[in-house]
Order: structure tokens, then sequence, then C-alpha cells
């Protein structure tokens, strides 16, 4: 099927207006299947990300609407298919490589201790 070009804005249906507008991150109103509200605490990782996230805005690394822009960017596939805080730490890490921050190296070297160190906590 050929896609057909847009000339104007003015000679399209209001329900492709609607489509159009919507962007990734914007999926008030859209239909969705019935999901029960239940109540959860935050887990550690959770609280230490909103913890982590805030403090990088403090110290001037970003703010709220790059973090916010940062995960509109992840594309549908981890938007969705990541939990809300795991989305925040996706974008933090991103944005501290893309800054020259850390390096990937040191990424990894640093989840490695801590994995490490998780396990002997473990034992």
């Amino acid at each position: 099927m050929d896609r057909l070009p847009l000339d104007s804005p003015y000679t399209i249906s209001n329900e492709l207006y609607g489509v159009l507008r919507h962007v990734l991150h914007d999926v008030g109103g859209q239909p969705d299947t019935p999901v029960p509200f239940t109540e959860k605490g935050e887990e550690d990782w959770e609280m230490n990300t909103y913890l982590t996230c805030e403090c990088l805005g403090w110290r001037g690394v970003w703010n709220s609407e790059e973090r916010r822009r940062r995960e509109n960017d992840l594309g549908a596939t981890l938007y969705f298919g990541l939990p809300y805080y795991a989305r925040w730490l996706t974008v933090a890490i991103k944005a501290l490589v893309d800054r020259g921050l850390i390096t990937t190296d040191e990424l990894g070297a640093k989840i490695d201790e801590i994995r490490v160190r998780l396990e002997a906590k473990r034992t």
C-alpha cells in the first residue's frame, strides 16, 4: 500500500489529526485494557534511582524536561517495556555517558563491582 502524502493540515480528518497529535509518551485518553490499581511500595532501587536523578538535577547535569525528552526518545519498545523508574535509570545513564561524565567501561566496571557485592551479601 502506498503512503499518501499530506499536502495541507486543513484537508485531514479530525480522526487523523487526533492520531497525529499523539506522541509516544502521550497515551492519555487512548484505549487500553482495564488494569486494576494495586498499592505498591517503592523498592530500594526505585527510590535510589529517583534520588540519583534529583541529585543530577541539583548538580546541573540535567533538568526534568531533559529527562522527559530523553524518555520519549527511547522508542516505543523501551518506553512501554521498561518499568517507570527503569526508564529514569536508563536515560540517566545515557545522559552521563553522552556528557562524558562516565564511560561505558567505567559503568560496566561499577555494575560488576556492585553485582559481586550483592552476591556476597546473599551468601
